[in-house]
């Protein structure tokens, strides 16, 4: 009995002093929280939060105000102007009725639009005219020129560019640079992918001379653009190199075909600027995906059409050239050659020596 009871007792102090380490050694691993520990954690947390909030964190998109800084205009007198500015552009240029062309454009931009940090509604508009250029209105009110289809080679370039459009749309950049003051009048406001109206039929804009503050202010919102058009793409599935591959196709074009890119408005970054600052922006804010959307069979349907409808403009500027008033030389007042009746042109001579002569009146 006595050796059952001093078993017991040793059994019972083991485990004792097992248990006892193994709190120890627990304690030591998680030592208690204290306040200071609380606070520490707690001010880490909300840095990772502000982290996530940057407009440099796609992962933020949707739940931050990229548009947020001095603006005097409401939402609703943005809309106004931003439809009135819209009116008077459909007004002045020839807005595309093919279903198929409007309906894809406006399908992509709003897959883009879903994918950003808009607050207001946009309405997406194609225009006809050969120039590769895209712009934002104030208020969500967007034009997309045919010659932008035309130049792109796939859908993610085309996605570029309308996501650069529908950063200056939620960044509020019309109306917050109308309120710096440093513009003239509202013709200015729209922001334009490569700068200036030509295609557009509005050259109002044109002659304005803009103090240098506005210009480095300009450059700096078409930054921005550029910065969150890259994450709004990227969100909505599109590869984001499409961005800078389109860049690099206006750079061929500028060479091949110098002044084919409007520069009336001198505002931008220039171009190669533009493309180092895009892959810069790739690298650090984008992490990569295992597949992207390149393109789609419908880009190259409504490419095709595109193209026909182009075709087809030339034809009708064609036509109305073959109908406009000729003035033609009657025969034998000159050595320049006069069109005869079918359109054909013989050469005329007169003598060298016949001059006029003057006649006395009886």
């Amino acid at each position: 009995m006595r050796l059952d009871s001093l078993v017991r007792q040793i059994l019972a102090t083991t485990l004792s002093l097992t248990v006892a380490g193994t709190l120890a050694m627990a304690q030591q691993d998680n030592p208690p929280t204290t306040t200071q520990d609380k606070q520490q954690s707690t001010d880490t947390t909300n840095k990772n939060k502000k982290k996530l909030k940057t407009k440099e964190d796609p992962d933020a998109i949707g739940d931050r105000d990229v548009g947020k800084g001095v603006n005097w205009y409401s939402i609703e007198k943005e809309i106004a102007m931003g439809k009135g500015l819209a009116m008077e552009i459909e007004r002045q240029a020839k807005v595309v009725d093919d279903p198929i062309i409007a309906e894809y454009v406006n399908r992509v931009g709003q897959n883009l639009v879903r994918n950003s940090d808009c607050k207001v509604p946009v309405t997406i508009k194609v225009i006809d005219t050969d120039e590769p250029n895209a712009m934002a209105l104030p208020g969500g009110f967007f034009f997309v020129n045919t010659g932008l289809l035309t130049l792109a080679e796939n859908e993610s370039e085309l996605a570029g560019v309308m996501g650069h459009e529908i950063a200056h749309i939620a960044a509020r950049h019309g109306t917050r640079q109308a309120t710096r003051g440093q513009i003239v009048n509202l013709s200015t406001i729209p922001l334009i992918f490569l700068g200036g109206w030509t295609g557009y039929g509005i050259r109002q804009a044109a002659s304005i001379l803009i103090p240098m503050g506005f210009l480095q202010f300009s450059r700096a919102f078409e930054a921005e653009a550029d910065m969150l058009g890259l994450q709004y793409m990227y969100k909505a599935g599109y590869d984001p190199n499409g961005f800078v591959d389109f860049f690099e196709r206006l750079q061929a074009l500028e060479k091949r075909k110098p002044g084919a890119i409007s520069k009336i408005f001198r505002t931008h970054p220039p171009t190669d600027d533009r493309i180092k600052d895009a892959q810069s922006n790739i690298a650090k804010m984008l992490k990569e995906k295992p597949e992207y959307v390149v393109t789609t069979s419908e880009f190259d349907t409504v490419k095709d059409r595109v193209a026909m409808l182009d075709n087809r403009r030339k034809l009708n500027d064609a036509k109305d050239d073959a109908n406009k008033p000729r003035l033609r030389k009657a025969p034998g007042g000159g050595t320049t050659p006069v069109e005869t009746g079918g359109g054909q042109q013989q050469p005329t001579t007169t003598d060298p020596d016949e001059r006029p002569t003057l006649k006395r009146r009886n």
